[in-house]
C-alpha cells in the first residue's frame, strides 16, 4: 500500500476522525442536478427561532474547535428534517436527476476498516491512511455500495446516506428545494429546546444506564463491544427524539452544514441568523458519529464541530436539509 492518495488537513480545519481525500481535480461541474422538486415540508419540524446560547464553555470540550464561548444567537423560524436524508430518499434524487456523487466521479470512499470483510481485506482495501489506518481506501465504495463492491443497503432504505461528500448533499438539497443547515440552525435545533445541555437530552450521556445514541464502546478503534445494540451505523428511529422531535441528531453519521470551518470566526460574527465565514477549504459537521468514543473524539456533544474538505466522503457522514 501508499498510493499517496490522502491529504492530512491542516490543523485549522482537521477532522477528529475524518481524514480528507485528496483529489487531483475536482468533480465535473455538470454533476450538478437541473432538475429541481418543489420544496414541501413533509417529514420536517417546524422551529420557531429566538434566541438561544450557542457553544459551549465545557472544559473537557476542544476549545481550538471552536467550541466556545457561550454567546446568544438569534434565528429567523425555519424548518427542519425530523430525520436524516435516507438511502431511500437519496435514491429517488439519483433515479430522477441521474446525479453521480463524488464517489462515483472519484472511483472510491473512506471505509472504517472492521467494516471490509476480513476475507476480502486485501481485494478491496488499496491503502490505509497513516495517521488514522483504521480509514481504508475502498475503490467503489460509494452511497449504494458502503463496504465496497459486493455490498448494498437493499436492507438499509431506513438508515441515513453515507459516503455522500457536502458537494452531493448541495446538490440534493437544491433539487429538493432546501438547503443545508447552517451550524447555528443545525445547533439549535438539536439543543431541542434544553439550555446549554451537553448533549439533546441533558447532561448525562446515559441516563438511568439507558444508551440514547450510537456511539462507540469498547476500546477504540479495535473492539465496539456494541453495548448500544450497533456496530456501526443504525435506523434513523433507532433512538428516542429530542424535545423538538428530531431523531439521530447525535451520534450515528456526522451531519454536514452550510458553514465554512474556522475555529474564530464567531467571535466577531453577527449574532443575527449567523452564516459562517466567507470562505475556506473545510466545510463544518456536527453531531458526532457510530465512531466517536470518550478517549478519542468525544465530539457527540451538540456544541461540538470539526470539519473536512466539501469533496471528501466517509462511511460516517450524513446531513438533513433545512427550509
Amino acid at each position: 500500500m501508499g498510493s499517496g492518495c490522502f491529504n492530512i488537513v491542516p490543523a485549522e480545519t482537521k477532522g477528529c476522525c475524518s481524514p480528507a481525500a485528496s483529489h487531483e481535480a475536482p468533480a465535473p461541474a455538470s454533476q450538478a442536478p437541473t432538475t429541481t422538486r418543489t420544496a414541501s415540508t413533509e417529514g420536517m419540524v417546524s422551529l420557531p427561532g429566538g434566541k438561544f446560547l450557542m457553544g459551549t464553555d465545557y472544559p473537557d470540550g476542544f476549545a481550538a474547535d471552536g467550541e466556545g464561548p457561550v454567546r446568544e444567537v438569534t434565528l429567523n423560524p425555519f424548518w427542519i428534517d425530523r430525520y436524516p436524508v435516507t438511502n431511500e430518499r437519496f435514491r429517488e434524487f439519483i433515479e430522477e436527476t441521474g446525479y453521480r456523487t463524488e464517489a462515483e466521479v472519484f472511483g472510491w470512499s473512506f471505509v472504517f476498516w472492521a467494516h471490509v470483510p476480513k476475507e476480502r481485506f486485501r481485494e478491496l482495501v488499496e491503502d490505509t491512511v497513516a495517521q488514522t489506518p483504521w480509514w481504508c481506501k475502498v475503490p467503489g465504495a460509494r452511497w449504494d455500495r458502503p463496504e465496497g463492491p459486493g455490498s448494498d443497503v437493499k436492507d438499509r432504505a431506513n438508515y441515513p446516506v453515507v459516503h455522500v461528500s457536502w458537494n452531493d448533499c448541495a446538490a440534493y438539497a437544491r433539487w429538493a428545494g432546501k438547503r443545508l443547515p447552517t451550524e447555528a440552525e443545525w445547533e439549535y435545533a438539536a439543543r431541542g429546546g434544553l439550555e446549554q445541555k451537553l448533549y439533546p437530552w441533558g447532561d448525562k450521556l446515559r441516563p438511568g444506564g439507558e444508551h440514547l445514541c450510537n456511539i462507540w464502546q469498547g476500546n477504540f478503534p479495535e473492539v465496539d463491544t456494541a453495548e448500544d445494540g450497533y456496530a456501526g451505523i443504525c435506523p434513523i428511529d433507532a433512538f428516542p427524539p429530542n424535545g423538538y422531535g428530531i431523531y439521530s441528531i447525535t451520534g450515528n453519521t456526522w451531519e454536514w452544514c452550510a458553514d465554512w470551518f474556522d475555529a474564530e470566526h464567531h467571535r466577531t460574527a453577527d449574532r443575527k441568523n449567523p452564516q459562517g465565514p466567507p470562505t475556506g477549504t473545510g466545510r463544518l459537521l456536527k453531531g458526532g458519529s457510530f465512531l466517536c468514543h470518550k478517549s478519542y473524539c468525544n465530539r457527540y456533544r451538540v456544541a461540538a464541530r470539526t470539519s473536512n474538505t466539501p469533496d471528501s466522503s466517509l462511511a460516517h457522514t450524513s446531513f438533513r436539509c433545512v427550509l
